[in-house]
C-alpha cells in the first residue's frame, strides 16, 4: 500500500510556510523545493512551485497552485503538546504575524493554515470516568480560545 500524506494548496506561499514551520515546529525538514515547468498554469516558468517536506515527522507536499482554492478550518494540524508552556508557546509563535485565534485550541496561522494547540492532558481529562466531570471540563473548553490546562482540570473537578 502506499503512503497517505497532506498535500496543502497554498496561492504562492508555501515555500514561506515550509520555511515557517521548519524552523517552530521540531522535526521538521524541508526536503525539495521544484520549480514550475513551462506551462504551468497560473505559476511563472521557473517560480516556486511544490515544497516536499517533513512536518514534525509526518511526509507534507505544499503547492503553489494559484488563488483558486483556499485553506479553510476544515482540515488542521493537531499539535499535541507536553504542558501549558508549550501551549502557551506555539499559540503564540502560530497566531503572530496576522494569525488569529480560534475557539476551543483552534487557531489559524498567517499562512491560512489551521492548527488544534492540544495539551497532552486534555485526552486524559475527557476520558475520565466522571462523566459529571468531563461534561464540565468540555463546557469550560467551549469558551476557550487557547487552552488552558489548569482551568480544565479545576472544572473536571467542579471547582
Amino acid at each position: 500500500m502506499g503512503v497517505v500524506r497532506p498535500h496543502l494548496w497554498f496561492d504562492d506561499q508555501a515555500v514561506q510556510a515550509a520555511r515557517f514551520y521548519a524552523d517552530v515546529i521540531p522535526r521538521t525538514t524541508i526536503h525539495s523545493v521544484v520549480t514550475a515547468p513551462p506551462g504551468t498554469p497560473d505559476v511563472a516558468e521557473g517560480a516556486e512551485f511544490i515544497v516536499e517536506l517533513t512536518l514534525d515527522g509526518l511526509r507534507a507536499t505544499f503547492l503553489n497552485g494559484g488563488p483558486h482554492f483556499a485553506l479553510d478550518e476544515a482540515f488542521s494540524f493537531v499539535l499535541d503538546c507536553q504542558d501549558q508552556a508549550e501551549v502557551d508557546h506555539f499559540w503564540e509563535v502560530l497566531t503572530a504575524d496576522g494569525g488569529r485565534p480560534s475557539q476551543c485550541g483552534w487557531l489559524v496561522d498567517k499562512f491560512g493554515v489551521s492548527w488544534q494547540v492540544t495539551p497532552v492532558q486534555l485526552e486524559d481529562i475527557m476520558s475520565r470516568p466522571d462523566a459529571e466531570g468531563v461534561a464540565r471540563a468540555m463546557a469550560a473548553m467551549l469558551t476557550m480560545g487557547k487552552l488552558d490546562v489548569d482551568l480544565l482540570e479545576r472544572a473536571y473537578r467542579g471547582e
